[in-house]
């Protein structure tokens, strides 16, 4: 396995079993299968500060109230630490998720692979149980493509990578160019800023959409 996986990865992923002829789906967590914007904006207001929305960034668009200046980029670090900390298993799930993915696991295996900071992966379980998504979680840190690479290399079924961020693609297509790449952005004001991924396959905007897109790849058999 290669060294470039995370050694707090690797007792995680050594836990996963897969099912070499059964499809396999990877998720990612935030704008995925989470609305992670709602949950950081609901957490800002609390906190006396609110997202510009300017950009994507989460610098330079986090700001305060009181004067309207951003907030320092130092600070945004603690910021995020502490969001998961109080809000990461209080996130609303995003509108269909649930349900697509419970028809989806009729066909296909489930694992989530999420950048959550790996002391908070209690509190993304508990947030994918409670929003009827418990599937095996994998708490990545860095890049995924190596991951997805280790989980789909004795696979002889179609796999689905499931991502908002085009870095991730790009680094799956790098790593495990077979695997079917979906762009999903579940925040409507951040996926008109963000134009598909480049190294994705396919740019769905919709759960629905994501289902009928891998039933259909599914029902070719490649």
């Amino acid at each position: 396995m290669s060294s470039t996986i995370h050694q707090d990865v690797l007792p995680q992923l050594a836990d996963i079993s897969i099912e070499p002829d059964r499809p396999l789906i990877i998720t990612d967590a935030d704008e995925v299968l989470f609305n992670f914007m709602e949950g950081l904006e609901i957490f800002l207001e609390q906190e006396g500060m609110y997202f510009d929305w300017s950009s994507f960034a989460l610098t330079g668009n986090i700001r305060n109230q009181s004067d309207r200046q951003p907030v320092e980029a130092k600070l945004i670090p603690k910021l995020i630490d502490l969001f998961f900390a109080e809000h990461c298993h209080k996130l609303p799930a995003a509108p269909g998720a649930a349900e697509h993915l419970k028809k989806l696991s009729q066909d296909v295996q489930i694992i989530v692979l999420s950048n959550v900071p790996p002391k908070y992966a209690h509190r993304r379980r508990e947030a994918l149980k409670n929003n009827n998504m418990d599937f095996p979680l994998i708490a990545n840190i860095g890049s995924k493509g190596q991951v997805v690479r280790h989980l789909t290399e004795h696979l002889n079924s179609p796999a689905f990578f499931i991502d908002d961020i085009p870095t991730n693609h790009s680094s799956v297509s790098k790593h495990a160019n077979q695997v079917h790449r979906l762009h999903f952005i579940a925040d409507k004001r951040l996926a008109k800023m963000l134009g598909p991924a480049e190294h994705s396959h396919a740019r769905l905007d919709t759960w629905p959409d994501l289902h009928d897109y891998i039933q259909a790849v599914l029902k070719k058999g490649s």
